[in-house]
């Protein structure tokens, strides 16, 4: 699958700061990609690069194949971008929102349209003021498509959005996909980077620290999957005292690793058979928040060690 955006060598330095060290990645057309760091880490600095909004100091970028610092205008016309905590005219109403920005790219408005693609049909006549924060997200996805671009940056799009709203923004990202434009996406919703994303590269320090699908990530960097036993200090006795099983008590819940479900279900048999009182169970596997957590943490934990030992 060609590449929509290519990144080799990406330095960004601020004086003698130096926010991006040299990364590389390449994102696959007509995919989601996930972009994720905590605060700090380099992906403003590194998403703006791509959009054409600053400079790199090293290295090679292309989006679309071309220089988005060189060849921004060009781009322009083939990529949309919301911003995060998108704002606009107060007075503006959503369609004459389209309209304006239709305007603006040459087009012909299609204002109903991308209202209807977005769930905003019904606000079409409202004004930006009178919105709620995840209708006003929907009106900026609306207005990033005004262009009918190939690729979408989508800056933390659905940050203090309720549930219903995130869930709505979710399903226009998985429609720009299945019409085949590539999503380039920031979010501190690890969940949501695992719901939507294709793939996704996590940046610390300046730094990628992982890259792959969700679950090649996971798998890479995840520990093994836990049963999850209801029960109290009986039921962590009685698996401490099996071989080899080194239980965690929390919150009345008795965690055991398991390597298989086959031995999971040992456990569970045994137990039974023991006659200790126990409730349900379930079997958990890490999340990409718990991979994100612990990469983060471990990176952290060897530069204060290293300034330490310095």
């Amino acid at each position: 699958m060609p590449s929509a955006i290519e990144v080799r060598g990406l330095v960004k330095e601020y004086g003698p700061v130096r926010a991006v060290r040299g990364i590389s990645f390449a994102v696959p057309e007509g995919s989601v990609f996930a972009f994720l760091g905590p605060n700090g880490a380099g992906k403003t600095t590194t998403t703006e690069i791509l959009e054409g909004l600053r400079r790199p100091s090293q290295g090679e970028v292309r989006v679309l194949g071309r220089d988005p610092w060189t060849e921004g205008r060009a781009l322009h016309f083939e990529t949309g971008v919301i911003p995060q905590d998108f704002h606009f005219f107060e007075k503006i109403t959503a369609r004459e929102a389209v309209e304006y920005y239709s305007a603006l790219f040459h087009v012909r408005p299609k204002a109903d349209d991308l209202l209807a693609r977005v769930a905003l049909t019904d606000k079409a006549d409202a004004r930006f003021d009178t919105l709620s924060g995840g209708q006003k997200q929907k009106l900026g996805l609306a207005l990033a498509l005004v262009n009918d671009p190939r690729i979408c940056f989508l800056d933390e799009p659905t940050t203090g959005l309720d549930p219903h709203a995130r869930r709505a923004i979710w399903e226009v990202i998985r429609k720009l996909r299945e019409e085949g434009r590539t999503v380039f996406l920031t979010t501190h919703y690890l969940e949501e980077a695992q719901l939507l994303a294709d793939r996704v590269a996590i940046i610390h320090r300046g730094q990628i620290i992982a890259e792959g699908s969700p679950g090649e990530i996971i798998q890479a960097h995840g520990g093994p999957a836990r049963l999850v036993v209801a029960g109290g200090p009986a039921v962590a006795e009685f698996f401490r005292g099996r071989e080899g099983v080194a239980p965690t008590v929390r919150d009345g819940q008795v965690e055991v690793p398991i390597r298989s479900k086959e031995e999971g279900l040992g456990y569970l048999d045994a137990l039974r058979s023991s006659g200790i009182p126990w409730g349900g169970f379930t079997v958990e596997r890490d999340t990409l928040e718990d991979v994100f957590v612990r990469l983060v943490g471990r990176m952290d934990d060897g530069v204060l060690k290293s300034e330490g030992a310095a």
